[in-house]
């Protein structure tokens, strides 16, 4: 079992909320479950879109590189917008129309914008 290290946080009173329902209602066991769990998203996040940095960084790379006359970017940009699309559905994305909003006061993290 990994060293467990206690940290106190202070979380806004909707925050706090939230997490005190999630254990109501027996979805975790603990408060700190609840954080553990919500760290592991974001951390999968992070390492998703550094993933994709790192992506975008070797194609725009070889771009730089190759001297010939390219190609119609249409169809390249069509699959990365599709790409980043998908993945930012489920990496803390604005709701679309029609989806609830998350129920706290923080602004969502700013989001990169959509390729057209």
């Amino acid at each position: 079992m990994p060293t467990i290290e206690k940290l106190s946080i202070a979380l806004p009173t909707e925050m706090a909320s939230i997490v005190r329902q999630a254990v109501d209602a027996g979805e975790y066991s603990s408060q700190s479950e609840v954080v553990r769990d919500a760290l592991r998203d974001w951390t999968y996040k992070r390492n998703l879109r550094a993933q994709g940095l790192q992506e975008l960084r070797r194609a725009w790379l070889e771009a730089v590189a190759d001297a010939s006359d390219g190609e119609d970017p249409a169809p390249i940009l069509d699959a990365l917008e599709h790409k980043y699309v998908d993945a930012g559905s489920s990496v803390g994305t604005a709701p679309k129309a029609g989806q609830a909003a998350l129920p706290f006061s923080e602004p969502p993290a700013a989001q990169p914008k959509r390729l057209t």
